[in-house]
């Protein structure tokens, strides 16, 4: 086993395309981003496309994105590391949900293990990526290091920063905050020395942060309520995967972990696919399934049965049923209810009824902000994604040589996230061979009707409305938010497929006239 890891760690290294110098600035292929999907991104390149140059540029100091960027308490995964982790690299810890620092040293060790360490710029800041047709490129304009503008250029660009605003949370803003004597904290920005011991915390929030933090936070805290406008479906699942370490133990680690992989894709399918088809009956089971969790004495109407259906948001993990051992046993509690104001010692509520608290922590939510926030310029047009069609979930109608990683709302977020990046080496492979110098999809079907509704009811999809890439009524351009069509359609499908426009590049004006 041993022998055959490093054979593939010496395989995978020999792919990689070194620096013509640290000073180089011009490269086939621009990655942004250096988390999740940026990895992966630069793996399947450098083994798919071994001779094209390429670069990951990293606004930040390190590695990892979400799962460096967030410190708070619990941080953990909320979809089973089976198939959170790489297609091309098996998850070997024993728990399925893992913590934080456990899956950025797995991010660490990929990166280092297939020498995509080697290709990142840190705190290299994407502001804007212009593109020339005549050219066939993009012009990106980086925050360096130093603060000074540097610029980049590349043919083809990966934009993989993730969905949202790391600079800062949504904080939806209540009356009297100020007044407050206590702490306020937004979980995105954690500080390293806060101490909540024998503290009273209210965390503000019903999402997958807050059902994180409460049970995380118990431990030290003297009581924590959770304060929600409307409750979410929370449902328990085993921390660790028992036939996962069973078929582990037994079989080879790749075929291990592909069935292991496998089994939690079609399962999640299955519930997914099963709630959406008989909503009223997956919500009965689900209330009824969290009632045996908590057993006697709780408001199930009201602080544990969501308004909406399951999957029109994502549900919430409770590895172990962790969140509701610690309200069974008294240690946090929830209250729904809305807020009025904020006091000098605590919150009061609409209903009159007040909580005190030391510590407020605002689960509030997250700012989308697509690719990074960097403005996209076409041919002197500044383009606004919210006005583009989504080409199977990962390019922009219009807008040539750009990829954008967006990965699952009912599922890992990675399994979209190594599709995106499989069928970019297509093109790539597809461009090369034709000659082509860039493509670009475009939608010319009369029938194709745009649709602006977002994959989810949560809050920050639908303040993002504006912003996202509208689906269209069909393929290519339909969102279905299923990994087996998606998979048939980018491992499988043609990649010249009549919508995604191939182009060679202009010549010369000079050359033209000689002609």
């Amino acid at each position: 086993m041993q022998e055959h890891v490093s054979e593939q760690i010496v395989a995978s290294t020999a792919n990689v395309t070194p620096f013509k110098s640290s000073a180089q600035t011009d490269f086939d292929v621009i990655i942004v981003g250096a988390g999740l999907s940026g990895i992966g991104a630069a793996f399947h390149l450098q083994r798919d496309c071994p001779r094209k140059s390429f670069v990951i540029l990293e606004g930040r100091d390190a590695l990892g994105g979400t799962w460096d960027l967030f410190r708070y308490p619990g941080i953990r995964s909320d979809s089973d590391m089976n198939t959170l982790g790489f297609r091309f690299r098996s998850w070997r810890g024993e728990k399925a949900i893992a913590d934080g620092p456990s899956i950025l040293t797995y991010l660490n060790d990929t990166a280092r293990e297939n020498g995509i360490d080697r290709k990142i710029r840190y705190n290299h800041k994407v502001k804007s990526a212009t593109w020339s047709k005549p050219e066939a490129r993009w012009t990106l304009e980086i925050a360096g290091p130093d603060g000074k503008t540097i610029t980049f250029t590349c043919n083809f660009l990966q934009m993989c920063s993730g969905y949202y605003d790391y600079d800062a949370g949504y904080m939806p803003g209540w009356p009297g905050m100020e007044r407050f004597k206590g702490q306020t904290i937004h979980p995105q920005n954690w500080p390293d020395d806060l101490d909540y011991s024998g503290k009273r915390v209210v965390v503000i929030g019903s999402g997958a942060t807050a059902v994180t933090l409460v049970p995380a936070m118990t431990d030290k805290a003297a009581h924590i309520t959770m304060l929600q406008r409307s409750p979410t479906y929370m449902v328990s699942r085993p921390a660790k995967d028992a036939i996962a370490n069973w078929l582990r133990a037994r079989l080879p680690d790749k075929l291990a972990y592909w069935m292991t992989r496998w089994k939690n894709i079609l399962l999640q399918m299955y519930f997914y696919n099963l709630a959406r088809k008989k909503p009223e009956g997956a919500k009965k089971r689900l209330i009824e399934m969290a009632k045996a969790e908590l057993g006697d004495g709780f408001d199930m109407e009201k602080d544990f049965t969501p308004r909406y259906n399951p999957w029109d948001q994502r549900l919430c993990l409770v590895p172990d049923g962790d969140m509701f051992k610690v309200i069974r046993e008294g240690k946090a509690s929830v209250v729904t209810d809305e807020i009025e104001t904020f006091t000098e010692t605590g919150i009061k509520l609409k209903s009159g009824n007040e909580l005190p608290a030391d510590i407020i922590v605002t689960a509030t939510g997250l700012v989308m902000r697509l690719m990074g926030g960097a403005q996209i310029v076409v041919d002197g047009k500044t383009i606004n994604p919210g006005t583009t069609l989504s080409y199977k979930g990962m390019m922009f109608s219009d807008i040539p040589n750009l990829a954008s990683t967006f990965g699952y709302t009912n599922a890992s977020w990675t399994l979209k996230a190594d599709l995106t990046a499989e069928y970019m080496c297509r093109i790539l492979n597809y461009m090369d061979r034709g000659g082509y110098a860039y493509c670009t999809p475009k939608n010319v079907d009369p029938e194709v009707i745009p649709d602006a509704t977002p994959p989810l009811s949560s809050g920050y999809m639908q303040r993002a409305r504006d912003v996202l890439p509208k689906q269209g009524s069909k393929r290519p351009w339909k969102l279905y938010q299923n990994y087996a069509k998606d998979m048939v359609a980018l491992r499988f499908g043609k990649v010249d497929d009549g919508v995604l426009i191939f182009s060679k590049r202009e010549a010369p004006a000079a050359q033209r006239l000689r002609a």
